[in-house]
């Protein structure tokens, strides 16, 4: 496939269609960012069946985002304004920044007969020293989307690895949360900070692929902020795997009362059931 314009000729071509990889050539001295920006559209979901507008560069975003690298919103993220960060503000309660790049896979449904068995698209993150001093807090932990929840349980499991060997890669392979012996979360976040001390760094950068699905342990957080997802993805496996089967009253609830889904939609904050071993 090829695609030009006045300026640019962008050569793509399918590597691999079952993983998704797909390879770019250009002659232009600039970066693929520098590609995307000049023949590139704002990404929005295909469920929204329209094209991405200009308006959509600012009401598709966060007004805390500030790094670029992510394919979609953090939709849980734009309903929060800074009336509202002035609100929690009020309240004491403090806010805290992590930072994931979203991959492609988060459109991706579930499409194997065993959930198991779907494979995650690796994601990266970007935690920082102050991140890791906050969590050491010992405070409640509220999530702002799946974004967040996954970036807060995979640094968890980063320190598990590093509690296990000092050298450990910041990588999450999508089994290790259920392969890996748990260890107590101040234990694990202390090994992430002696890792930046021996790095002589503030903050690491990692790669995860976390898979939650009904049976994981949550570690980290305690409530999360999200919005109505789509069935047959891996959001809703995370719900469901957040507050058990009471995802069927909350979504019938959604349903009847004319609730509004997906990335433009309502949201709602739910609180992790404890029961579930």
């Amino acid at each position: 496939m090829q695609i030009t314009t006045d300026r640019l000729k962008l050569q793509a071509t399918l590597i691999d269609r079952e993983k998704g990889t797909v390879e770019f050539e250009w002659r232009l001295p600039i970066s693929f960012a520098e590609v995307l920006h000049q023949i590139g559209a704002i990404p929005l979901p295909p469920y929204l069946k329209r094209e991405a507008e200009k308006e959509d560069s600012e009401r598709y975003q966060t007004v805390y985002s500030k790094e670029e690298g992510a394919v979609a919103a953090p939709t849980a993220g734009l309903h929060f304004t800074e009336h509202v960060f002035a609100s929690l503000k009020e309240k004491n309660i403090e806010t805290e920044y992590l930072t994931l790049h979203v991959s492609a896979g988060t459109f991706q449904p579930v499409k194997v007969e065993k959930a198991e068995e779907h494979a995650m698209h690796s994601e990266q993150v970007v935690v920082t020293r102050k991140n890791i001093e906050h969590l050491l807090s010992g405070k409640k932990i509220v999530a702002a989307g799946t974004t967040s929840l996954r970036t807060l349980e995979s640094v968890y499991w980063y320190g598990v690895k590093l509690f296990n060997d000092t050298n450990a890669d910041f990588l999450i392979h999508q089994t290790d949360a259920y392969q890996l012996k748990p260890i107590d979360q101040t234990e694990a976040l202390k090994s992430v900070l002696k890792r930046m001390d021996e790095l002589k760094t503030d903050q690491l950068l990692g790669e995860t692929s976390i898979y939650i699905l009904p049976g994981y342990e949550f570690k980290m957080v305690d409530a999360l902020v999200t919005n109505f997802h789509q069935p047959g993805s891996t959001l809703m496996l995370l719900v469901g795997a957040f507050i058990g089967d009471d995802w069927k009253k909350i979504y019938n609830e959604a349903l009847q009362n004319g609730y509004r889904f997906l990335s433009y939609g309502d949201s709602s904050i739910l609180f992790r059931n404890k029961s579930i071993k």
